[in-house]
């Protein structure tokens, strides 16, 4: 099939777009790759408080790792050795600070009329879809950093194993706002009404 000109009537060519480029993913940014992608939905995004989180569980390793390998470079080698190696373990710290700057950023769950969506991941996006009547219970998770931030994760079981979804980095009061509408929604419709 061809693009059809102005005046082509002919039932077997393609319309012409205003702009070519539009239709070629390359030319979208990331961000209207994603808007595509999640239909315009109300998306509820995790609190700024998961990315200091997650860097500050960076940093506990980080910095005691490049410090022990940086003394363990000098004592055993020299000292540029040690400063080499202190230097790679910042580098690798610095570049997995942006993953995980990306990887929160990721993370959302918009509330529709009879199912929770849950979004994640960089390079390979997961949409899960969780019907309110297939839950069978939703707990709150908060291990020691996330009560240190004030934070809680949201987990909601299935009957089956593969489709439980977790929403990490909410606020303490939000996750527990959203476990009592979300166990309120699916006794509703697990009863039917």
């Amino acid at each position: 099939m061809t693009p059809c000109s102005v005046d082509d009537n002919d039932a077997r060519c393609l319309p012409r777009p205003r702009d070519a480029t539009s239709l070629l993913p390359s030319a979208l940014t990331h961000s209207q790759r994603m808007d595509r992608m999640n239909d315009d939905q109300d998306w509820t995004a995790p609190s700024a408080r998961l990315l200091a989180m997650r860097r500050t569980q960076l940093a506990v390793v980080a910095v005691p790792s490049a410090v022990t390998a940086g003394l363990l470079g000098a004592i055993l080698g020299s000292t540029w050795l040690g400063a080499e190696l202190a230097l790679a373990i910042a580098a690798v710290a610095v570049i997995w600070e942006r993953i995980l700057h990306r990887r929160v950023k990721a993370w959302a769950y918009a509330e529709r009329d009879d199912d929770l969506l849950v979004r994640q991941g960089i390079m390979v996006r997961r949409l899960s879809v969780v019907p309110y009547g297939r839950m069978q219970f939703v707990d709150i998770t908060a291990g020691p950093f996330e009560r240190m931030f004030g934070l809680a994760t949201v987990r909601m079981h299935t009957a089956a194993a593969a489709s439980d979804a977790r929403i990490p980095g909410l606020a303490a009061n939000e996750a527990s706002r959203l476990r009592d509408a979300l166990a309120r929604l699916g006794e509703a419709r697990a009863a039917g009404l």
